[in-house]
């Protein structure tokens, strides 16, 4: 097969949809169902899209497709829970940047992501072939960003691809926000939260007389105080950024008086605080590999972080906080277990509890039946960093291992004699 022929079945492969759902059997592997303990020479069985059945004596229907999974390690697909992916193709073209709303007011609650995934961003073959199935992609930018969504990384658009959206509002109380927000100070940044939430709250007890014009003027617009009132309600959660220790309790103490459901995101200098989010049930969305003094607000960071959280009983999601390199996610989880969280925390940190933080439990982050059937076969350890993925199955379908990083490692493996090579004179 020429080069030529091979970059064409490649292409056709990273951008076709995969066929529709069949009945697989994924047999002869160590099963890790995430819901229990590891099952030896394990069965998943996925009918429909979802998970039929979980075990080591599974009946397997006739015509059922097999996949031989022995020597080899079986996991739910990952789940990252921070990321823009779909959202930005190229960082520098601001016309691939979709995820955020540049708003003079830093508050722009009504912006939701959904209308800008791209479900064919290159970026999403790439991430899914290193076994992340499942994503929260967010907005950014702003003391309240706007609204992110969950979805799978599968499907020709994004109500095909949506999981929910939205599922969260987010927002940023970090340093980059201090001075367009804050008037150059923290206390500023969390007046204005403060603001915005006070007058989403006042708003609707009479959104009429708003639209009559006989209420007080708001710092905010019609749409973000609307947009604003399933947080209020505890409906919908609110992820604020924050690494600096103090900003983390003045967050918990607002949520506190809003009665919000609060997730905070980074938490750099969480460990320092971890009692506070304990009693408080806030969840923490950490990047392991974050240990250096970056900022004033990072001066004890540490690779200890999400250990010392989860020790104190604090809810923890291990984040890339990446788009091109969210499959970097199962290094944030070995590198956690490197220094002090139980290995079985770690992979719950990437599958199952991002899944129960953000609400969609019932159908995500663990192997059992009734499940959505997004699974994925290594061929080791999937927190080693050398261990390779050998299938991936997204709602019950096979997606093709082919991303344009192995188009180009394909393209360039052995040039024949039609491709001039640049060592040639």
């Amino acid at each position: 097969m020429t080069n030529r022929t091979l970059i064409a079945a490649a292409a056709a492969a990273l951008l076709a949809t995969p066929a529709a759902a069949q009945t697989i059997a994924i047999t002869g592997g160590t099963v890790m169902p995430i819901s229990g303990p590891a099952i030896p020479n394990g069965t998943v069985l996925i009918q429909n899209g979802r998970i039929a059945a979980v075990g080591a004596n599974v009946a397997i229907p006739a015509g059922a497709v097999r996949i031989d999974a022995t020597g080899k390690t079986v996991t739910p697909g990952l789940f990252e829970s921070s990321t823009n992916i779909a959202l930005v193709e190229v960082d520098a073209v601001g016309t691939t940047n979709d995820y955020r709303f540049q708003d003079e007011d830093q508050v722009a609650a009504a912006f939701n992501v959904a209308d800008g995934i791209n479900p064919r961003s290159m970026v999403i073959p790439v991430t899914r072939i290193a076994g992340v199935t499942t994503v929260v992609s967010r907005p950014a930018g702003g003391l309240i960003s706007g609204q992110g969504l969950a979805f799978d990384l599968i499907g020709d658009n994004v109500g095909e691809m949506a999981i929910r959206s939205p599922i969260a509002m987010f927002g940023s109380v970090s340093e980059s926000e201090q001075d367009d927000a804050g008037g150059g100070t923290r206390g500023g940044l969390f007046m204005r939260l403060r603001e915005a939430l006070e007058d989403a709250r006042v708003w609707a007890r009479n959104p009429q007389a708003f639209e009559r014009g006989e209420t007080r003027q708001f710092s905010i617009s019609r749409l973000d105080l609307a947009a604003l009132q399933p947080v209020l309600r505890g409906e919908l959660p609110l992820v604020l950024e924050a690494h600096r220790a103090s900003d983390i309790q003045t967050a918990i103490r607002i949520a506190q008086e809003y009665n919000l459901k609060l997730i905070i995101a980074g938490g750099t200098e969480g460990w320092m605080v971890a009692d506070d989010l304990a009693r408080a049930r806030v969840p923490v969305l950490v990047k392991v590999l974050r240990n250096l003094p970056e900022s004033f607000e990072s001066l004890g960071a540490r690779y200890d972080n999400a250990a010392l959280l989860r020790r104190a009983g604090v809810q923890v999601a291990i984040t890339t906080g990446e788009t091109y390199k969210a499959f970097n996610i199962r290094q944030e989880a070995g590198n956690a277990v490197a220094y002090g969280l139980p290995y079985e925390e770690a992979l719950r940190a990437v599958t199952l509890y991002p899944a129960q933080i953000f609400g969609v439990a019932d159908r995500y982050g663990t192997l059992e039946p009734g499940k959505v059937a997004n699974v994925v076969v290594w061929d080791g350890d999937p927190l080693e960093l050398l261990t390779r993925v050998d299938q991936v199955i997204i709602r019950g379908q096979q997606v093709p291992m082919v991303s344009r990083e192995t188009m180009l490692r394909d393209r360039y493996m052995n040039l024949d004699e039609n491709v001039r090579s640049y060592r040639q004179p």
